[in-house]
Formats: C-alpha cells, structure tokens, sequence
C-alpha cells in the first residue's frame, strides 16, 4: 500500500509541475512578410516525428487561401523527407499561430524570441513541452545561441532536454 501511496504522489507532483507554468510570453509583432522563407533547426526538444533526423529545415509561405504554407524537411537515414502543413495567425500579432500537418488537428507554435532582424527564432507553445531554436543559416553565432539559452529557463524551458540537429552543408 505504501508503494502505492508514493507511486501515486509522484506521479501527481510529475503531473502538476507539468501543468502549472506562468504563462507564457510571445514576442510583441511578427511581421510575416519577413519571417517567411528557410529557416535552419538549430536544436529542439525530441519528439517521435522529428527522432533521428539532420539537416532539418522549415520553409514558409503564403497560399492562396491566405493561409501559410508549412514544408518541413528532414533528412533521415540519407532519405530526405517532407511533411506540408498549414498555419494560420490567431491574433493581429502574428506572434502565436496555429499549425497543422494533420486534417483538422491544430497545434500552438508560439514565437517567443525573435531576432530584430529576423536571423533566429524560437518556438515554444504553453505546455512547454515543444521547442525550437531556428536560424536562417546552418550554423549560429555562440554569442547569440549563449544569449537564447541563458533566457530559456525564465521562460519555463530546461536546456538539458535540447537536442542539437546536425546540419550538413
């Protein structure tokens, strides 16, 4: 009974760390003229739809409809891969947007530090469990990876879980 008892205690103290963050912030405006295009993963959380992939890259664009065209590529096992999605701005920020790569079924992607220039990015949604550090170049400045590491935390991210995709000229 007592192993059950702590079995059951951790697993809701696990489940409530998991819930319980601040909320989270997005950068202020997001002008999609110019975060359209290629952008480069630089590092990301794992997750089974991105496992074993290099030379990952996102690129955007608009569609007809308004809409923005998601193609996401991935190199697996010297097999490049494609998924082609949709996403679409909730609000006038364009700061937080939905995406899907499945029917009806929308995720967060949230631009929570974005670089003036729009150089880097990266991507989170509320329940932190996804993230991406993106640039528009295969390789990043350690200087301006340094910076992006050093706010994660405050943003309710551990670093450790971050995996660093190898990219290949």
């Amino acid at each position: 009974m007592n192993k059950l008892l702590i079995l059951l205690s951790a697993f809701l103290l696990i489940g409530c760390s998991n819930k319980n963050h601040e909320p989270l912030p997005t950068v202020e405006k997001v002008e999609l003229e110019k975060y359209l295009g290629t952008w480069h993963e630089i590092a990301r959380y794992e997750h089974f739809f991105e496992k074993g992939c290099s030379n990952v890259n996102a690129t955007y664009s608009m569609r007809d409809d308004g809409k923005i065209k998601v193609l996401n590529r991935c190199d697996k096992e010297g097999e490049m891969t494609e998924a082609i999605g949709k996403a679409y701005p909730v609000d006038e920020t364009n700061a937080k947007l939905k995406v899907s790569f499945f029917g009806p079924f929308y995720g967060n992607y949230w631009i929570l530090m974005l670089d003036e220039d729009y150089n880097y990015v990266v991507i989170g949604e509320p329940s932190r469990e996804y993230l991406w550090i993106l640039s528009r170049t295969q390789k990043m400045e350690q200087k301006t990876l340094d910076m992006i590491l050093e706010k994660l935390p405050t943003l309710g991210y551990a670093t450790e879980p971050l995996i660093w995709t190898p990219q290949n000229p």
